[in-house]
Parts: structure tokens; sequence; C-alpha cells
């Protein structure tokens, strides 16, 4: 669309103005009526792209056209026309002169706007949600990037793309697909992070954290980690703003903590009480006045300003604060810009021999202009947005684009180049190019290791991330060695009980355990749980992967009934803690069903698969993997229970479903139709199954190799079906050979 500069014959396209992770902004100018507007186009997502994105994006798209085109308001963006061309939808819209409040925010390098200022803000956002809530609309993303400040002073609400129309202002907020509440983690209210029941008054909250960001230059709960951010918004009561700026009056600040209740019942009634309260405030800031500035606020690495209450855990030190006002929990930007993106890093002093090392080689480069720079840090932070979303192709060609610009630019060791390489290998790893991945980070390591040194975090994140894809290419032992080896730098470093030293110290349980160890990897596993439950909480997604692993473990142990009463309890925290339809909850689930099935409570374990298969096919549909996985498991049970007609259908249906999906050679593809040999012969229908067997066999042998343990599994079960029509001769001749083959493998 973008090559015509042209739409609808009406609309013509002059440059890009924004770009987000629905599509791009055009500053335009509409041919018909002489005037200029913003025209808003979502990309088309290609055949390649993760499919069930398309529909989500494209109805959030239609949904930010109908709720904003209804809304007549000074204080909301005014929609002039919507539809579709070319098979790309698209949104015309007033053309806005000003800044965000991110933006505004980042040109005073993240020290808060005048008290006056915010009191205006506060007062004209409050009157275009009185608006928006008389009509039934929850905008559920507020945040300071979608409020805008135009250059005349008036302040506009921003992209309703993920709004909804309230019955009666009563709106259930439930997870996504992808497991993240629909909004954005600095801004959410606890009740639209918890799932629950979100109205008005969320936006109320939202609000609050804006106030709070915008009024002392940080948001209310202000880490690195989204995580943490999140249980800051459900658990922690936020600090007073005077701790962070004396000179708030007690009037504002008062209103902002009530609008930052834990429950929807403790703020607001809704934005007509809050415009009243800050209109009838005795001490309100009405005039402009002069004040100090304030010092750089603490990021959540600092002891905090004295008398400001609890100090953060030890190994909070170093860590960084989250990226504020928007939208992103990427790495902030630098406070001072000389630290960033330009060829001061070339600065940096070695920690180890205290030399001033001098990175660049060959002629001088010329310093790359600012605004180059931010375009390429938006692409690389898009690429991230595109990971996050699981559509891990497209990433990967974006960051390979960024980091050859960037090469370009800044050198192959500018940390920034890096930094797209790492995302190059990422991006690798999850795409099934396991050895290209390990190239790409072998180089990332190699630069950072010269330019910040073995011990800095970012290398060590690099070091960590070569070992994990050394694991997917088999080579676990000495995937177990850069562990231990990053491992000891994290604890010298970090210390024992820090983040990053408890994920590296999960990837050593693991590969642990690949190595045949099983009871240290069991150990491990333990001890690594107990410490993330002490630090990050019991029901932190990371504890409950290592509880997850612990359940493994045991599993791999034979220790059964202790394996199913974990993966009970990670599947019943998981639930409460990322709700019942994310994926880790629905994985969880199933090998509580594996558990049941080992340990004969066979009825059980079907009617787990059932509400499994159900819940994938609502979620997935019916052709997705995990959807067929759980039906594998449904037909397993079905022929443990005698129920083989059905099983025998069951397979069928799965082994042609999974060759259509994931192709006739796959694992799980030959694992279903070894079911419905199963199937077949205890139907008594022998022959059918020889075939199968045989079929099965021959397909290992050629993937896989003809001594490799599961070909050699087949070969077994074809030779039992052999003894079953009385080929015995044939079935001996046939075990015979698959004992040499072990013999020879050493198994």
């Amino acid at each position: 669309m973008a090559e015509s500069r042209l739409i609808q014959g009406r609309y013509r396209l002059l440059d890009v103005i924004g770009r987000g992770g629905m599509g791009e902004v055009w500053r335009a100018v509409d041919e018909s009526l002489g005037r200029r507007v913003a025209v808003k186009c979502l990309k088309p997502v290609g055949a390649q792209h993760d499919t069930p994105f398309a529909p989500v994006l494209q109805e959030r798209f239609r949904r930010e056209a109908r709720v904003a085109a209804s809304l007549q308001h000074r204080g909301v963006t005014v929609v002039h026309d919507f539809g579709e061309y070319e098979g790309v939808l698209y949104l015309v819209m007033e053309l806005l002169e000003g800044r965000n409040l991110s933006q505004l925010l980042e040109e005073n390098r993240q020290r808060p706007l005048p008290v006056h200022e915010v009191v205006d803000i506060a007062e004209q956002v409050a009157d275009a949600l009185a608006y928006t809530h008389e009509r039934g609309i929850v905008h559920r993303d507020l945040k300071p990037a979608n409020i805008m400040r135009l250059t005349d002073g008036e302040v506009k609400i921003c992209d309703f793309g993920i709004a909804r129309l309230g019955e009666g202002m009563g709106i259930t907020s439930r997870l996504t697909g992808t497991g993240i509440a629909m909004g954005t983690p600095h801004y959410m209210s606890p009740e639209q992070i918890g799932g629950g029941q979100v109205d008005h008054r969320s936006d109320l909250y939202s609000l609050g954290c804006v106030l709070y960001e915008i009024a002392t230059g940080v948001p209310p709960f202000d880490h690195e980690d989204a995580w943490s951010v999140l249980v800051g918004h459900r658990d922690t009561p936020p600090q007073p703003l005077r701790t962070h700026r004396e000179e708030i009056p007690d009037h504002f600040q008062r209103i902002v903590l009530d609008l930052l209740a834990k429950t929807p019942e403790g703020r607001p009634a809704d934005a007509k009480d809050l415009r009243r309260r800050m209109s009838a405030g005795p001490d309100r800031a009405g005039r402009p006045e002069t004040y100090p500035t304030p010092s750089p606020a603490l990021g959540p690495a600092s002891d905090g300003p004295t008398g400001s209450g609890p100090r953060l855990p030890s190994w909070t030190r170093g860590m960084t604060s989250g990226h504020r006002a928007t939208g992103s929990l990427a790495r902030p930007a630098p406070a001072d810009p000389s630290a960033g993106l330009t060829g001061e890093w070339t600065t940096r002093v070695d920690s180890r021999s205290g030399v001033v090392p001098s990175m660049r080689t060959g002629p001088e480069r010329p310093t790359p202009s600012p605004e180059a720079l931010a375009v390429l840090a938006s692409r690389h932070s898009a690429g991230l947005s595109l990971g996050r979303l699981g559509r891990w192709e497209e990433a990967g060609e974006v960051h390979r684009a960024v980091a050859a610009e960037r090469e370009h630019a800044l050198g192959p060791d500018h940390p920034d180049t890096l930094a797209s390489r790492y995302e190059v290998g990422f991006t690798l790893s999850r795409t099934g190019r396991a050895a290209d991945a390990l190239r790409e980070f072998g180089r990332v390591v190699q630069g950072r290791e010269r330019t910040l040194g073995g011990d800095h975090a970012d290398t060590l994140a690099a070091r960590q991330e070569r070992a994990y894809v050394l694991g997917q290419l088999g080579r676990h032992f000495e995937a177990h060695e850069v562990y231990e080896s990053v491992l000891a730098s994290r604890e010298r470093t970090l210390g024992a009980d820090h983040p990053d030293t408890l994920r590296c110290r999960h990837n050593l349980a693991f590969s642990l355990s690949r190595l045949g160890r099983l009871e240290d990897s069991y150990t491990t596993a333990q001890e690594v749980a107990s410490a993330r439950a002490r630090v990050l909480g019991a029901d932190h997604p990371d504890t409950l992967v290592t509880r997850y692993e612990v359940a493994y473990a045991l599993r791999q142990l034979g220790r059964w009934p202790q394996a199913l009463e974990t993966y009970r309890e990670v599947a019943a925290a998981r639930a409460r803690a990322l709700g019942a339809d994310h994926p880790d909850t629905l994985a969880a689930r199933y090998e509580v069903g594996i558990g049941l099935g080992r340990l004969g409570r066979t009825a059980e374990a079907l009617e787990l698969y059932q509400g499994l298969v159900a819940d994938r096919t609502r979620l997935s549909g019916p052709d997705d993997p995990e959807t067929l996985r759980a039906r594998h498991g449904r037909g397993v049970n079905l022929g443990r229970l005698g129920r083989w007609e059905e099983a025998h259908t069951e397979a069928r249906e799965v082994s042609a479903l999974r060759e259509r999906v994931l192709g006739a050679d796959h694992p799980d593809t030959l694992v279903s139709r070894r079911e419905v040999a199963v199937a077949l012969g205890w139907l008594g229908r022998w022959v059918d199954a020889l075939t199968v067997y045989e079929g099965v066999a021959q397909t290992r042998e050629r993937v896989l190799g003809i001594d490799h343990p599961e070909a050699l599994a087949s070969r077994n079960d074809e030779a039992h079906c052999l003894e079953q029509l009385g080929r015995h001769t044939e079935a001996v001749e046939l075990y015979r050979r698959v004992a040499a083959l072990r013999d020879r493998r050493g198994t």
C-alpha cells in the first residue's frame, strides 16, 4: 500500500511519523478536503506469519476504529474515516501537533514535569475519561504514550485499540492466548493483572500510575522484570510521591495515592468525582511556579533516600530500572545521551586491567545522526515485539537487518550491534536453526568479552544462551561445562540469590538430567525452587518452571506419586498466577494426565484429557499440535480402559492430522501411527498392525538410524506382531538382530 502513496484515491501518504506493534502512522493529506490528517495502517500479515494473531490484530484495529469514531470530545482524538485498501486496514484521524507524555519525559531526561502542568494534564484527562466512561467505554491501556500534549496545551487521549464497550461498566479482563493480560505492565490495575472484573475504575488506576510518573519521574513500581512490576501493582503499597519530590502538594499526593488503591472500591467513584476533588483542593497548584530541579530518581538498585522505607534486597544491586513511559520493558535509554548510541562507549574501562581500550579499528567512523540511531532502536524494539508474539521468523528478519546497519554505523563490537546479534541468535534457536544460533552466540560472546569483560552480565547472558543451544544440539556435556562456568561468575559477581544466578542454576539442573545424573538434577532443582520461592515468591513463573523441572526429575527417577503431586501443585499455582488458559498451565495439566495414567488412575486421566482437548481446541484450534497431543493422550487412555474401537478411531484421526500439520516423518506423527498399530493388535487385526509397525520402523531407521533406540523399539514391536501371527522363526531372527544392534550401541 505504501508504494502507491495514495489510498482510495483520496489520502496521500507523505511520511511515517510513528511505528508500533500494530502498524504505522503516516502524515498524509486528504486531497478531497485539502486538510492534513494522520493515517494509521495495519500492516498486512502474510501467510508465513503466525496466523492465529492475524484475526486478533485485525479485530483490535477494527474495534479501535469503531470505538474512536463514536467519540466526539475535545479530549479524545477525532477519527474521520476507516476502511480497507488492497487488503490493508486503515484509520484516518486528525493530525496532532505536539508530544505524548512519554516523549515529554524523555526530552526532559526523565525528570518530572512542572507541578502546574501535571495538575493541568490530570484535569484534562479526567474530563475526557468522564466523557468516555459515561458512554460505557473503558480504555484499558492508558499510559503516557497514549496521552498527547498539543502545542497549544490541550491534552488528548489516543489509541482505543483494546478498549471495550462495557455492559453496565462490568467487563471481564481475561488473559490472551499468549498469557499476557491486555494492557501495559507499568500502568495495569491489580484487577487487570489478575484477570478479574475490569470497569472504569481500572482506567483511574492507570491514570494514577501516569500522574505518579510525570510528577516524580519514575513509575510507582519501577523494575526491569515485568513480573516484579506486576507483583508491585498487586501487592506493594506505592511510596508517597513526596519521597521523590518534596514540593508536590499534599492534596495532589493524596489524590494520586487514592487512584492507586489496590481495590476499585478504594479509588474515586468515577472520573467526575476525581475532577471535583482536584478542583476543590486547598493547595491546588494552578499557576506556574519555579521549583529546584530534583535529583534523578533512584532506580531499584539504589538504597533509596534516607528514611524512604525498607531497602530492596541485596541482589537488586546492579539491576537497571524498568523502561519508563514507553509501555515497554526494554532496556531504558540512558540519562546521558553520550552514554548511549554514540562512539562514547569506547571509553569504557576494563574492570580487570584498568586499561581504557580503543575499540575502533580501521578508518574513523563518522558519528551517526541521533535520528538514524533512534530509527534503529525503534526497529530493534519492533523485532522484540514480534518475538513476544511468537513470530520468530519475522523477528529474525528485523534483527538481522538492524544488526547489519548497526555494524556499518557503529562497528561490529558496539554494544548495540552485539545486542542485535544476540537477538538474531535467539530467533535462530527458536526456529530450529540451532547450529546457526550457536555460531551467532559465539560471535556475541567474543565481542562482549572484548568490550565488556568476561564477568559482565551481558557477556554471561550470551554464554548462557550459547549453552542452551548446545543442549538443543544434544551436546549436553559441553552445555553443562558452560553452565558451571557461568554459574561461578554469577555467584561471584551477583550473589547466590540473584535471579540471574538462580536462572543459571536452573539450567544446570536441566543439563544434569539430560546427562543422566538424575539424583543430582533433582537435588539442584529442589534447591533452586526453594531459593526462587524465597526471593521471587511461590507463585512466580520462574519458581513454577523450576518446580516443573523437579517433577520431571521425579518422573525420570520413577517416583510417580511425588511427580504427580508436584505437577498438580504447579498446575494449580499457574492457574492462579497466569490464568487457566495460559499455555504453561495447560502444559502442567497434560503432565498431570501422564502421571495419573502411569499410576493406573485411567478414568481420571481420561476425564482430564477430555477437558484439555476441549480447552486446547477452543484456544488454538483443532489442528494445533498441542490439541493433537491432548487427543493422543485421550486415545491412549481409551485403550487402557479397553475401549479399543474408540482408541483406534482416535489414533487414526490424530495420526492423519499430525501427518498433515507436522509431516509424515515427525516423531509425534510416528508415535500416533504406532498407537494405531497397538489398537489394531488389541482388536485382533494383527496383519494390519504388522503393516503399520513395519512402516514406523522403516521411517525411524531412515530418519534416526538403524541402531537408534526408537528404531530398535519399533523392530521389537514388529517382532512381537510376527509372534502373534505364528511366524516364530522370523520373530526370533528379528529379536536377534535387535539384540546385536543394541550390543553394538552399548545399550
